[in-house]
């Protein structure tokens, strides 16, 4: 593994049972991450897109354990996570880190904000004294845009942006190297939106910091990701650099993707691609390429070659056998 690779997950699985009948016995699985293999350089940001239910944020909770995978490995800093106990896996946490979704849902509405950024120092015994853990989560909260004279108060005493400020100052109590970003900004206006962008940008370069950003907004995962893979029905069907993904997409599906992202000058037309039929269900996925039932580009070979990665310029890589001419074997 190379020196500058921070995380490398391979093979990564997650697959939930579905149980029925008298016993609960096992009737099917939901297939919600399907053999999804990336690498994340230290300080870069990764960007994760796709339609909802695609996997994505099934992904960023297994690479942290918060769902155990099943199958596939994740290495960070050389050692696997998949494998460690949960000494070791607690010991981990100091380094791997993750903001939530919902600030509304994601903060406990019993607890001050003291006690919820300081959670973390107290559970991984980084405030040796009462005064310590104080002075540490107002640092954290003048990082985050908020301000001493907040600690006293509740969840609800705080609008949306605010709140998520608050879960962003939880993920950096314990100062980790790598974030989830989980739907960060999502639940939340879009002038908002914007604020909490560029607050994450600025503590990435002030802390070091390294994110895997998983968003279904094409448009915000533009202005802070390096690199994006692009994920569909469990799968990763592109990943490239961002300027070169939004300039030349090259997987129908993400050429469908970015087609429907607004265009703010009114002068500038983009050509709609509507993609037939639904999403089919991850119970059931279609067999070879995952996206070929909804493709106007599929050749009969499509729904039974299984599409793998592949290199068709410098760290761009697409599965797509139209594409790139590369047919894999029969899944």
């Amino acid at each position: 593994m190379a020196d500058d690779v921070l995380l490398r997950v391979k093979n990564l699985k997650k697959h939930f049972p579905i149980r029925g009948g008298l016993l609960s016995r096992e009737k099917a699985k939901v297939h919600a991450v399907d053999d999804v293999t990336f690498e994340i350089t230290a300080g870069e940001t990764l960007g994760l897109v796709g339609e909802s239910g695609c996997g994505k944020s099934t992904t960023g909770r297994s690479i942290l354990r918060l769902i155990e995978p099943t199958s596939g490995e994740v290495w960070f800093r050389g050692e696997n996570v998949t494998t460690m106990d949960k000494r070791s896996l607690r010991a981990l946490r100091k380094e791997m880190q993750i903001i939530f979704q919902d600030p509304y849902s994601s903060l406990n509405p019993r607890r001050t904000v003291a006690s919820i950024i300081g959670e973390p120092l107290v559970i991984q015994n980084l405030a040796p004294s009462r005064k310590a853990l104080e002075e540490r989560v107002v640092q954290l909260l003048e990082a985050t845009g908020l301000a001493a004279e907040h600690l006293r108060r509740y969840p609800h005493e705080f609008s949306g942006g605010q709140r998520q400020r608050i879960g962003i100052a939880r993920a950096l109590a314990v100062s980790p190297k790598f974030i989830v970003c989980d739907e960060a900004v999502s639940a939340l206006d879009v002038s908002i939106q914007a604020q909490i962008i560029s607050l994450l940008e600025e503590l990435q370069h002030k802390f070091g910091l390294t994110y895997l950003f998983i968003a279904h907004d094409l448009s915000v995962v533009e202005h802070i990701s390096t690199r994006v893979a692009v994920m569909y029905l469990g799968k990763i069907v592109e990943i490239a650099p961002s300027k070169e993904l939004y300039t030349n997409p090259t997987h129908p599906y993400t050429e469908a993707l970015l087609s429907a992202v607004p265009i703010p000058d009114p002068t500038v037309r983009r050509k709609r691609i509507m993609l037939e039929g639904d999403i089919p269900s991850p119970v059931n996925p279609p067999s070879g390429c995952r996206f070929h039932s909804r493709c106007a580009m599929r050749v009969p070979s499509c729904a039974h070659n299984e599409q793998t990665l592949q290199e068709i310029s410098p760290s761009h890589w697409v599965a797509c056998q139209v594409r790139t001419g590369v047919t894999s074997h029969p899944s």
